[in-house]
């Protein structure tokens, strides 16, 4: 398939962002061109017949709510800010379309899926690398206004805590924060957090990212079970447990727990699949994660902010605070996927919204059940259920950060939206239907989260 090298190295550019360590890649637009090529690459498959696609499920309700999400922008805010919400949003909505139509066969979807297990093992060794390193000293602009470290520069000097980075050495006019440096310029945050760059430089968010790669390894080890597939899944486990240990993020523990207790639970049944996945993640879940009252800090702050999104959808309920505006309203982020699509787009925009998550992830249940009994069509089984442990690590990392628009996202919108195009190409009656008392359903399921959520806020007095 001609669209394979494009989509690939697409996902190359996003994960990595090599374009943004390395000089002689700064100038050029990347991942412009990336897309250029799996858009080329699509139209030759198509012009050869090597390809037949078909929409995949998700595309009219991520077209509806990119819609939505703009003209409520626009309405709520201005032109300028529904141009700024047009920018971030037509890249996820890029990804989406390539990914989801750029493969059709199970063979182009394992290529994908190797892809993304290959960058999320990449990214799990640069955590790991940079967690061993020594602390050094980071010359940025204000130590409290850019504790992110968006302008910091590592200036060679090893210190154990900030202060030691103001001494007679220190560049006059600049603050100094103590932090480790790591590979393509990276560097962790908030004492030594291991983070990556680009969309994945906060820590939580890189958590959830290599943590719903693990389902892959596990995947291609039962496509073939042999020596060099159990190295890779034992290799995947540990490299991913140990990154998220070092990330420090309790969502990343969650999300962990979550794809390993999705195959407990299949293989042993709820309850003893539960009490499996829990055993398995110990490990992380004893050494990982922030404690005392940094934890207590932040877990106020995030409910501080659910409580003020939900202030904004009562506000606004139709239009929202407008896309990229949750932190007007607020002074930090929503930290729930779901609240956040309803602040900032309003009661229908977060219809729409998890209308999308809903039928990516029927999808796979639709391939899981039609699939399971049919030897003939394991490796459609197979990819399934790993698509699915994939998905349930996602949303639960997804309520507990501001992912609503994020490219990873898409990604995995994608990846299911492959997965359908490839069981339609071999099984031609394959369909996912969204019908009327499902729609029912996803509304009456959206406002029990949102009643969830002021119940929460309630009882913690917020």
């Amino acid at each position: 398939m001609f669209s394979l090298p494009g989509l690939c190295s697409l996902l190359f550019f996003l994960y990595l962002r090599p374009q943004e360590a390395i000089a002689a890649l700064r100038s050029l637009p990347m991942l412009n061109l990336c897309a250029a090529l799996a858009a080329l690459g699509l139209m030759l498959d198509l012009r050869l017949g090597l390809a037949r696609v078909r929409f995949v499920p998700a595309l009219g309700w991520a077209l509806a709510m990119v819609a939505w999400g703009l003209l409520a922008t626009l309405v709520k805010v201005g032109p300028g800010a529904a141009s700024q919400a047009f920018t971030r949003l037509m890249i996820p909505l890029v990804v989406l379309l390539l990914v989801g139509h750029g493969v059709t066969t199970f063979r182009g979807l394992q290529v994908l899926l190797g892809t993304v297990l290959a960058l999320g093992l990449a990214i799990s060794a640069v955590g790991i690398h940079q967690a061993a390193q020594p602390f050094g000293c980071f010359q940025v602009q204000n130590a409290w206004a850019d504790r992110d470290m968006a302008t910091g520069r590592y200036d060679g000097r090893p210190c154990e805590k900030h202060q030691d980075c103001r001494g007679p050495d220190a560049e006059p006019g600049y603050d100094y924060l103590c932090e480790k440096p790591g590979l393509l310029g990276t560097a962790s945050i908030g004492g030594g957090r291991v983070r990556y760059r680009g969309i994945l430089q906060d820590p939580n968010e890189l958590a959830l990212t290599i943590g719903i790669v693990v389902p892959f390894a596990i995947g291609f080890w039962q496509r073939r079970r042999n020596g060099p597939r159990a190295l890779l899944l034992l290799g995947t486990l540990v490299a991913v447990a140990l990154c998220t240990i070092f990330t420090r993020s309790r969502g990343g523990q969650l999300v962990f727990l979550t794809v390993l207790g999705a195959y407990f639970i299949r293989r042993f049944g709820l309850a003893l699949g539960a009490v499996g996945g829990a055993l398995a993640a110990i490990p992380v879940l004893l050494l990982g994660g922030r404690s005392g009252e940094e934890a207590t800090a932040s877990a106020l702050e995030r409910t501080e902010a659910l409580y003020a999104g939900l202030q904004m959808v009562r506000s606004s309920p139709i239009l929202g605070v407008g896309i990229s505006h949750f932190a007007d309203n607020h002074y930090i982020t929503a930290h729930n996927s779901f609240m956040l699509a309803a602040a900032e787009m309003g009661l229908p925009g977060y219809f729409l919204w998890t209308s999308m998550l809903y039928v990516s992830v029927k999808t796979l249940l639709v391939g899981l059940r039609r699939y399971a009994s049919r030897p003939e069509a394991a490796v459609a089984h197979t990819w399934a259920m790993t698509l699915l442990a994939s998905y349930s690590g996602l949303l639960v990392g997804i309520f507990f950060l501001s992912f609503s628009y994020h490219v990873v996202l898409f990604v995995y919108l994608g990846l299911s939206g492959a997965y359908y195009q490839a069981c339609c190409r071999h099984d031609p009656s394959f369909q996912v239907r969204y019908s009327l008392p499902e729609a029912v359903l996803v509304l009456l399921g959206n406002g029990a989260i949102l009643a969830l959520i002021y119940i929460y806020t309630r009882l913690k007095g917020v």
